[in-house]
């Protein structure tokens, strides 16, 4: 035996080489959507049976008068074609209700409480709420635009939950907003 096969007998094996994926253009895309910082919502409204809810991070305000917020809905969302006809809440979650977010986007982990709206269910202890009658939708691609015409509202004060690079993160409450400074 030489030298070298004495070496080959005891050296370690080289580790198989892993090449990683190389992205999708969607997958970028999605990466590129992700750098935008968002809130978290949760929307929630009865159906057939029970009561549905679906995460969501895209929501903006539209309009004061008349009243009118949007929501995108995936379209492959189960309850998707349950929601385009009823009254919905969106609930825009505090930094303390991960969970209820997670619970909404398909991993049930805590039953949550549920207040009983003029328009439609809420979640309890929601940063803000804005209980809706369908307005109009929109065709969106592989979501749905849903406005909504804002038939109440409330909030309170505390520490909003986030969304920023496909994680949750705590966007912190302001001491004084500009709608004081008015």
């Amino acid at each position: 035996m030489t030298m070298t096969d004495s070496y080959a007998l005891h050296a370690k094996p080289k580790p198989p080489t892993t090449r990683l994926k190389v992205p999708t253009d969607a997958q970028r895309l999605r990466s590129a959507f992700g750098r935008f910082p968002t809130g978290v919502c949760v929307v929630t409204f009865d159906g057939p049976g029970f009561r549905h809810g679906i995460t969501v991070n895209s929501f903006t305000s539209v309009s004061v008068d008349p009243k009118l917020v949007l929501v995108s809905i995936a379209r492959s969302a189960r309850s998707h074609d349950v929601l385009l006809e009823a009254p919905f809440t969106v609930n825009v979650l505090g930094a303390e209700q991960e969970a209820l977010a997670m619970h909404f986007a398909g991993r049930p982990n805590q039953e949550p409480s549920w207040v009983e709206g003029d328009w439609a269910p809420r979640l309890a202890g929601s940063l803000a709420h804005f209980e809706c009658t369908p307005w109009k939708t929109y065709d969106g691609g592989d979501h749905t635009l849903v406005v909504g015409e804002v038939r109440s509202y409330g909030y309170r004060d505390g520490d909003a939950l986030g969304f920023n690079g496909s994680r949750f993160t705590v966007i912190h409450e302001l001491n004084l907003g500009h709608e004081f400074l008015m």
